[in-house]
């Protein structure tokens, strides 16, 4: 078993694609539309092969609810990992990306952490590991 695909609920998948492509990076894989719905996958450039991340609509009201309940209690929808979270910092800044933590060392982790708000009605969270290795269960 595999997680090929996770979903974030944007408030407008336009905006969300331009953000996540020209200010975060991220590379369009996917813009399916068919009648009133619209497919929407972005992947990162340095792992074209990985987790794709669905740009999702929150036309839904218990997944608007849900979005807009974790932004309010400042909880991040998502989390990407980063080699060099002050270079990634500077440069997002440069770019106008609003943070709502600036990098901050997590006590007791190997966890440096940032959050920004993706523009789209999510906060996301950026975190780099001392050791650069994401925490996996054997």
């Amino acid at each position: 078993m595999r997680i090929r695909l996770t979903s974030v609920h944007v408030n407008s998948q336009t905006e969300a694609l331009k953000f996540y492509t020209e200010i975060l990076g991220f590379v369009k894989m996917a813009d399916i539309s068919a009648n009133n719905y619209r497919w929407v996958t972005v992947v990162s450039p340095e792992d074209r092969d990985g987790t794709q991340l669905v740009l999702e609509p929150n036309e839904n009201p218990a997944a608007k609810a849900y979005q807009e309940a974790l932004f309010q209690q400042n909880i991040p929808a998502a989390s990407f990992f980063v080699d060099d979270i002050q270079k990634e910092y500077e440069r997002l800044k440069k770019r106008g990306v609003k943070f709502t933590l600036e990098p901050t060392e997590l006590p007791g982790t190997p966890a440096t952490i940032a959050i920004l708000d993706d523009t789209c009605g999510n906060l996301i969270q950026i975190t780099q590991l001392q050791n650069s290795e994401i925490p996996t269960k054997d």
